[in-house]
């Protein structure tokens, strides 16, 4: 887990009443190439927070790579150590976790997901995606003669899943992660706020 110190540039400090707002979990969920991890370990700093990537967690776990779960246990066999971790990690207090890109897609994670933290989707056009992807192997489903089209197929059938869990869209088109990060702290507190 990567921890830090909160940004004191952006007047967020255990004392403040913005970081008092933030109190919670802070779930990131999107297509592969979002930039969840990225972005999420930026979060966790400006936050002060834990950072937890469930799939770095599931391998560190199982001391096996994502890909050689889905080679040896197939994809049902990975969701079902993703959904027991998922359940295990939402429970924590006052993390930023970084999903995989396919959580959403069994009901159980969809319900830990939005009722035990605030979730951030984050929105990424398909093109976006295969230039972030492209020379990535450790994606099995991305394993084919066509990703581009893997991804449009995934994105149809998730994108209604990343929205109903979601308290909050992001798109991720501009801006650094970091930028990205700040966006998503302004958002959170706007509509605690209210």
């Amino acid at each position: 887990m990567d921890v830090s110190m909160p940004d004191l540039a952006l007047g967020i400090s255990a004392n403040s009443t913005e970081h008092r707002l933030l109190e919670g979990n802070v779930f990131l969920v999107g297509p592969m190439g979002a930039g969840k991890t990225t972005v999420g370990r930026h979060l966790a700093d400006l936050l002060g927070r834990p950072f937890i990537d469930s799939d770095h967690e599931i391998e560190r776990r199982t001391g096996a790579t994502i890909p050689w779960i889905f080679e040896k246990e197939g994809e049902v066999g990975f969701r079902l150590r993703e959904e027991a971790v998922l359940a295990e990690l939402t429970a924590m207090e006052n993390i930023v976790l970084a999903t995989g890109g396919g959580a959403v897609t069994q009901e159980n994670n969809r319900f830990y997901l939005r009722n035990r933290g605030t979730v951030i989707y984050l929105y990424t056009p398909v093109a976006m995606q295969v230039a972030r992807t492209s020379r990535d192997r450790n994606r099995p489903l991305l394993q084919t003669s066509d990703p581009e089209t893997r991804l449009k197929e995934l994105l149809a059938i998730r994108d209604p899943l990343y929205r109903s869990v979601a308290h909050h869209v992001v798109m991720t088109l501009d801006g650094s992660a970091r930028e990205l990060a700040q966006k998503i702290i302004h958002i959170i507190q706007a509509n605690e706020i209210k």
